[in-house]
């Protein structure tokens, strides 16, 4: 069994050798700014999403799911972010508490709620029900990790809570993409309804996104498992530190 004390402390790399970090904040912000401002309006009529007719409470749940979601948005990347989160340890607790108990979870719910209530067609309604089910999943499961000092763990889950919550952004890239493919069929394979063919590609955004982005995640963490090709190649001649049992 490998002692601690043989172990060298571990690196901290400066934000300008995580390349991913920049770009990471400048969607997230890019796609807060177009997307926040005609909630905070309170006006339905400048909603994005076409509210039910005679439901009355669906736009304000609607109001309040976005703004759940700009604070787990903000905060999410300040956890993945790895030099604030071993420089700033009480920092990386506060903002993930705020992430879990100010954005996540109660966006969660009422994504439940909008996902419901969606005019997008069944498939979106289902998709929506299933990435906010598994958001609120994840995410528990992540705090539950932290809670009982499984912090491998907990980083694992998290990562998945924050592929879903940054699935929203694909997805409207993907829809931009689906709508552009699918525009041509519009007389053939949608029998001329723009409508349908609108809904249609919708539903491949919210379904597709969250599944390539959990794809991806998992993948990543797989990647950093002390028993891959790349790990194990680059831990040639350095000290590995072995959990005591």
């Amino acid at each position: 069994m490998t002692s601690t004390k043989d172990v060298p402390p571990r690196r901290v790399r400066t934000w300008w050798r995580r390349p991913w970090i920049g770009p990471l904040f400048l969607v997230a912000a890019a796609f807060l700014a177009f997307s926040v401002p005609p909630y905070l309006t309170l006006d339905p009529s400048l909603s994005r999403l076409e509210p039910p007719e005679g439901n009355d409470v669906y736009y304000p749940l609607l109001v309040a799911h976005v703004l759940f979601g700009a604070v787990a948005m903000v905060t999410a990347c300040f956890q993945i972010w790895p030099a604030f989160r071993n420089t700033h340890r009480r920092g990386h607790r506060l903002t993930g508490r705020l992430y879990v108990f100010g954005g996540a979870l109660p966006a969660g719910v009422l994504g439940l709620y909008i996902g419901w209530h969606t005019t997008a067609g069944p498939s979106v309604r289902v998709a929506n029900l299933v990435g906010s089910a598994l958001w609120l999943t994840v995410t528990i499961i992540g705090l539950r990790m932290a809670r009982q000092g499984r912090y491998g763990d907990h980083r694992r889950w998290m990562s998945r809570s924050f592929a879903l919550a940054m699935s929203i952004v694909l997805s409207r890239v993907v829809n931009v993409v689906a709508t552009i493919v699918l525009t041509p069929q519009v007389d053939t394979t949608f029998g001329g309804s723009e409508e349908l063919m609108r809904y249609s590609a919708v539903s491949i955004g919210v379904w597709l996104s969250p599944l390539l982005l959990l794809l991806l995640t998992d993948w990543l963490l797989e990647r950093r498992q002390p028993g891959s090709r790349r790990t194990a190649t680059r831990g040639v001649g350095t000290s590995v530190r072995v959990p005591s049992a």
